[in-house]
């Protein structure tokens, strides 16, 4: 039996779009998705990786929303109707998902202001953690005791941010007690000293030793020393280190804190055991049996 031309026509028409379909679906977005990873890294190693990633994701993002138009346009669908039910259902979506619109445009001031991007050590309230991404809807982080923290972008864009790793430098402040017996000049001449000769420490800004006032038991001070960003946690612990190793070499002693206990002058004084005695070396005070 003979197909009617008109049959064949249709049937071949169908095919072709069948097949034009597919290649967008099956070829097109995978070339998409590669070449927004291509751009990302590219983007990353000539810039910085917040940038790659942005830029990645707007490659990513507007070359679904081609290929999507694309294949309607092949299956024979009109835009027009589409792009106005897409309007009315925006603004229902929209007044529905007001949080979701706020965390949208928050992650947009964050992308623009760049207040720190990915790989920066932030602390937002009590969470300090990597920046892993800035996504449109929150900011990943993962914290020093490897948990992964989501934070919503309005709540950042709400609250003080610090970023800990924004300049090259930073600064590690050390408190620090000493016997009121001490030689100040002395102390003064030892801490720099170590200072100097440490390796991790910077001479620009220069070190500073600030009297922050007279306590209990000891003056206080804070030494203020600079290092790299890169090396702040292993140099705060190592100058701490060898503060110690130095007072102890020295012969400066670091106090721990005195009390004086006053029983007023009607009373009689306290029985006070020295140390190496024993409690029968004592004699016993006035008024036991």
């Amino acid at each position: 039996m003979e197909i009617p031309e008109w049959m064949t026509d249709i049937s071949l028409l169908d095919v072709g779009t069948l097949i034009r379909v597919a290649l967008w679906l099956f070829v097109g977005l995978p070339a998409i998705l590669a070449v927004s990873r291509f751009v990302q890294r590219w983007v990353t190693e000539k810039s910085h990786a917040q940038r790659g990633l942005v830029i990645g994701k707007l490659i990513w993002y507007f070359g679904i929303a081609g290929v999507l138009v694309t294949v309607m346009n092949e299956l024979g669908f009109s835009l027009a109707p589409l792009l106005g039910a897409a309007g009315v259902l925006g603004i229902a979506l929209g007044f529905a998902s007001q949080t979701s619109v706020s965390n949208v445009i928050s992650g947009l001031f964050l992308m623009g202001e760049q207040p720190f991007v990915v790989g920066d050590i932030i602390q937002i309230g009590g969470t300090q953690g990597v920046v892993l991404s800035i996504d449109m809807m929150s900011v990943k982080l993962r914290t020093f005791d490897n948990r992964f923290v989501r934070i919503p972008n309005e709540s950042i864009v709400k609250s003080e941010v610090v970023n800990i790793t924004r300049f090259p430098v930073r600064r590690a402040d050390i408190k620090i007690g000493v016997a009121y017996r001490e030689d100040l000049a002395r102390v003064r001449g030892i801490l720099m000293g170590l200072a100097r000769d440490h390796p991790l420490c910077l001479m620009e800004p220069e070190p500073r030793l600030i009297f922050e006032g007279y306590g209990d038991s000891s003056l206080n001070y804070l030494f203020a020393v600079w290092c790299t960003r890169e090396n702040w946690l292993d140099f705060r612990t190592s100058i701490q280190e060898g503060i110690k190793a130095a007072f102890d070499a020295e012969g400066v002693e670091i106090p721990f804190p005195h009390r004086t206990l006053y029983t007023g002058s009607e009373t009689e004084p306290f029985p006070v055991r020295v140390v190496g005695e024993t409690v029968g070396d004592l004699e016993d005070p006035p008024g036991t049996d």
